[in-house]
């Protein structure tokens, strides 16, 4: 785990000595283990080794930093909207999502469980804000999962009497029960058997009727 060197003194008018990149990495490290509020900015100058003037010129105040901490948690070439996009069937996009939430809830250099979930536990109606602005990317990752089911039914590749926003719906549940379990010490090889037991509720797939085979 890189950490970021203490800035010396500088200077006014000095450009700031500490890299972007790696700040909001120590940043989100530290809001996903002790969540929004739990984190001081004390604790966040510690870490990233700089003076709180630095993080209010960078990133405006601490929220600023969280959700651009965040954004960098979301990002990747693996995201959960790559993962349902290029899915071929609704059935392995949900798959997809499980196996990535299993592997990444269990990583051996991040603290366990999901940051959007760990970050906003406890929080006071102060930083309802931060929840909101959480729980909606939530809810854009279970609309994507709910359209790529509802272009399967279209497709007739899974039954017609499939609740699509129930099924997407139990799925993003499943996702939030693995974080808690994970945050509870559960191992990554559990969490994986959780999510095959999970897509057991999964309807079986069929081919579209101009795809049987003869």
């Amino acid at each position: 785990m890189n950490i970021v060197e203490p800035t010396p003194r500088r200077r006014k008018g000095r450009p700031l000595s500490f890299d972007r990149e790696v700040a909001l990495h120590q940043a989100m490290l530290l809001f996903w283990r002790h969540g929004y509020e739990a984190t001081s900015l004390n604790d966040l100058t510690a870490v990233l080794g700089v003076a709180p003037s630095s993080i209010y010129t960078v990133f405006g105040d601490k929220k600023g930093l969280f959700l651009e901490a965040v954004a960098h948690y979301l990002s990747g070439p693996v995201t959960s909207e790559t993962i349902i996009e290029q899915a071929a069937t609704a059935r392995d996009a949900a798959w997809g999502l499980m196996q990535a939430a299993a592997i990444g809830f269990t990583g051996a250099e991040t603290p366990p469980g999901c940051l959007l979930a760990s970050a906003a536990i406890s929080c006071s109606p102060a930083a309802s804000e931060v929840q909101e602005e959480l729980a909606a990317i939530r809810r854009g990752i279970e609309a994507r999962l709910r359209e790529k089911i509802a272009r399967s039914l279209e497709a007739e590749a899974i039954a017609r009497d499939i609740d699509a926003d129930a099924l997407a719906a139990h799925t993003m549940a499943v996702i939030q029960g693995m974080s808690t379990l994970a945050r509870d010490g559960a191992s990554r090889e559990k969490l994986l058997r959780l999510a095959a037991t999970a897509m057991r509720s999964w309807p079986e797939f069929s081919l579209p009727v101009t795809q049987q085979p003869l």
